[in-house]
């Protein structure tokens, strides 16, 4: 069984989060660090994968089913531009590891990738 992280409690409640969209296998809410003016996490429920990497293998469904939350989301909240990102390792900036992507939006400058 995976570490208990910070997003494993929000998925049972434990730390409460502003619900911006949930599924049976879903839920995004607000990044408590925006690193633009929209930036929306979206995790799966289960803890079972660390990274995006696992999940791609593991359940290819599920990568898919948080794809098209952070569409509905990028929709609602930036007129359907985002950026979507996922970290994967240390190395490259991922603290939690349950596997989550960052939907970003608003204010981001042509080329700052």
């Amino acid at each position: 069984m995976a570490e208990a992280t910070i997003f494993g409690k929000i998925v049972t409640g434990e730390i409460p989060v502003e619900k911006l969209a949930e599924t049976d296998r879903v839920i995004a809410f607000p990044d408590i660090a925006p690193q633009a003016p929209v930036h929306i996490l979206v995790i799966p429920k289960t803890a079972e994968y660390a990274n995006v990497t696992e999940l791609a293998a593991g359940d290819p469904g599920l990568l898919a089913e948080m794809v098209e939350v952070a569409q509905r989301l990028a929709n609602e909240h930036a007129d359907g531009h985002y950026r979507l990102v996922f970290n994967t390792g240390a190395n490259a900036g991922q603290t939690v590891f349950h596997v989550h992507a960052h939907v970003l939006a608003g204010g981001l400058e042509e080329g700052s990738l």
